[in-house]
């Protein structure tokens, strides 16, 4: 089992002495990844449910500091040596492949080959109205852009021709360390994320807690594996969970997941090397 660090990027560790902090300790203690997430903004008083919490609403301040996620791993790529950098997740189809193919890229190379991508569709119909994208086009463009971006990162450069996006042939470089690519990972906690996973995913990262839930999305992964012919042991699957206990570690490797990604323990210094430190422990013991 792997581990990770989510919501690297949000509250103090927008901020660069607590991201430092947070990213060379998570380092040092044994952890393999951290993930960032992903709002451009808040729109004031949204309807949208937030698919992740009872209350419909995400849990913390409209006002939550959140840096742009690419941005803050290449400032984590600056103070690490071995921490993988991911996005969990960028919400792709409100991005123009062209430029998240350059900046992911771009961060591969400048990390050694650390960067892993993990996207989703969004639920906040309310953002995607102020950046002008129309919100039922996200799956297709989310679709689209990954075989553009994969296009865009092949050694001799080829025409695309989609529905959302087409050009003629272009170089785009600097090509990622990564063969063929940058890992790409699908976020969600629907049967389409499973679906979309198993057609174009690298790995999938159902956003459940739940073992239950967990286990019908990876059935339903495995499934349309089967039905489009691809081995569902080549996607990598990663959970989101609470403080991992040794007998919860082999509980998730024995239904096939791979990495483990906890929030942060603390949120101020102290608090934080201490948690993470006991974290390190239980990493140790798991390996």
């Amino acid at each position: 089992m792997k581990f990770g660090l989510m919501y690297a990027n949000a509250g103090p560790f927008a901020f660069p002495e607590m991201l430092t902090h947070l990213a060379t300790t998570a380092e040092r203690v044994g952890f393999e990844s951290m993930w960032t997430v992903e709002h451009v903004v808040i729109p004031v008083g949204y309807g949208s449910q937030y698919p992740y919490d009872p209350s419909g609403k995400i849990p913390a301040p409209d006002q939550l500091p959140l840096p742009d996620p690419l941005i803050a791993l290449a400032y984590a790529a600056a103070v690490t040596k071995t921490l993988r950098l991911a996005t969990g997740i960028l919400i792709l189809p409100q991005r123009h492949p062209l430029y998240v193919a350059k900046e992911v890229a771009t961060l591969d190379v400048l990390s050694h080959g650390r960067m892993i991508l993990g996207i989703g569709v969004g639920w906040l119909a309310e953002e995607f109205e102020a950046l002008g994208i129309p919100f039922a086009e996200r799956a297709g463009r989310t679709a689209e852009a990954v075989r553009a971006m994969r296009s865009l990162w092949k050694d001799a450069p080829e025409p695309f021709d989609g529905k959302y996006f087409r050009w003629g042939l272009l170089e785009s470089h600097p090509k990622p360390i990564q063969k063929p690519g940058v890992p790409i990972v699908v976020g969600g906690h629907t049967k389409l994320a499973a679906r979309r996973a198993a057609r174009y995913g690298d790995g999938f990262f159902p956003g459940v807690a739940d073992d239950e839930k967990l286990t019908w999305l990876l059935g339903i992964l495995r499934d349309e594996c089967r039905k489009i012919g691809r081995d569902p042991a080549g996607i990598e699957v990663t959970s989101g969970r609470a403080t991992p206990k040794r007998d919860s570690v082999k509980r998730l490797e024995d239904l096939g997941v791979s990495r483990w990604v906890v929030a942060p323990p603390a949120f101020d210094p102290e608090g934080l090397t201490s948690g993470l430190e006991a974290l390190g422990d239980l990493i140790a013991k798991s390996r």
